[in-house]
């Protein structure tokens, strides 16, 4: 077997985007736990299908996409007439993404943007598990909604309590150092939602794809 340099996760990604038209772009994430998932490039480097739309249906704008990749999902909706706009801290990624007509903000979901004015966020494609800490995640997503906004997030299969581990991406020429990173199954968002202010309205599969609607509970504004 052959021996792959150590580098940043982000070097691995972006040489996978690169690489796909070559054939260069497939990408795993590995677990310490020894899992290894394949990560579908070529689905993200593409249009949303028929699933993806169904969950774009349920995206009141305006909307944000975290970690939005390419931006499909972001275009998709510019389509539709919903105003969306997506945050990839990935330069690659985000240049692909602008090419294609998307709103991008190059920069760290946690850092971007920074006004309250957000009526629905996304988190497909496993982007619950940025930063590692999907708690944290929703907690930021929270301070970025406006008042009864929602998240459309994605999530794995139930097989546990939530994994919060470390993984990294091996691609066709290299693997990267190690990242944290956070699965959440399907039965077990409601623990990690609920304390940052989030009621789960609505969950459903499309496949073997998993989603929920989570709504963010109202809060009481003072009167005068």
């Amino acid at each position: 077997m052959r021996e792959l340099t150590a580098i940043y996760a982000l070097s691995v990604y972006e040489d996978a985007l690169l690489g796909a038209p070559e054939g260069g772009g497939a990408l795993h994430a590995v677990g310490e736990d020894g899992s290894r998932r394949h990560l579908p490039i070529g689905r993200w480097l593409g249009t949303p299908d028929a699933t993806e739309e169904s969950v774009l249906e349920r995206a009141v704008g305006p909307v944000l996409d975290l970690g939005c990749g390419v931006g499909r999902h972001v275009v998709a909706l510019r389509r539709r007439g919903v105003r969306a706009v997506g945050v990839e801290i990935s330069s690659v990624a985000t240049a692909i993404a602008r090419e294609r007509g998307a709103e991008v903000i190059h920069g760290s979901a946690f850092e971007q943007p920074t006004a309250a004015e957000w009526r629905t966020i996304l988190l497909l494609d496993g982007n619950i598990g940025i930063g590692g800490d999907a708690t944290n995640l929703l907690r930021r997503a929270a301070a970025l909604l406006l008042p009864g906004g929602a998240v459309l997030v994605e999530l794995e299969a139930d097989d546990g309590a939530p994994r919060a581990q470390r993984v990294r991406l091996e691609g066709a020429r290299s693997t990267s150092h190690w990242v944290p990173w956070h699965f959440v199954g399907y039965g077990e968002i409601d623990q990690i939602a609920t304390p940052v202010g989030f009621e789960v309205v609505e969950r459903w599969t499309a496949g073997d794809r998993r989603f929920a609607q989570l709504r963010l509970r109202e809060k009481a504004w003072p009167s005068g």
